[in-house]
């Protein structure tokens, strides 16, 4: 009788874990890609519109809006790249976006509370029943 090789397996992505190395260099260059995203969007993205505004409140709103979307859709991006990093089983990457994804989530509700707080109408001052 002649043996037959057994079938090669096949390597899903979820079957062994990243190496070390190969997570840490996507981990990091893409963490601190991340940051510069953000911080660079703050200063020239909105820091340049509101300096060009020259006080038209319209434009400085508008760039405020624009700015908190664009930060939602930067956060949805970062947990979508860490939900395909578990997938391919690398730890280290995951941590990075998901601590990204916080940090994201910090600075929106940040710029959702300026913005609450600058375009709130005044409520009643008085502390009593009939306000």
């Amino acid at each position: 009788m002649t043996e037959t090789l057994p079938a090669p397996r096949r390597r899903l992505p979820w079957s062994r874990r990243t190496r070390l190395g190969v997570d840490l260099a996507l981990a990091i260059p893409l963490f601190l890609l991340e940051i510069v995203w953000v911080v660079l969007d703050a200063i020239y993205g909105v820091g340049l519109e509101v300096w060009a505004a020259q006080g038209d409140q319209a434009r400085i709103d508008a760039a405020d809006l624009a700015f908190m979307d664009r930060l939602q859709v930067l956060r949805i991006v970062v947990v979508v790249l860490a939900v395909l990093a578990a997938v391919f089983r690398a730890r280290w990457t995951v941590i990075a976006h998901l601590l990204m994804a916080l940090l994201l989530g910090g600075a929106l509700a940040g710029e959702q509370h300026d913005w609450e707080k600058s375009h709130s109408t005044p409520g009643c001052v008085r502390y009593s029943a009939n306000c």
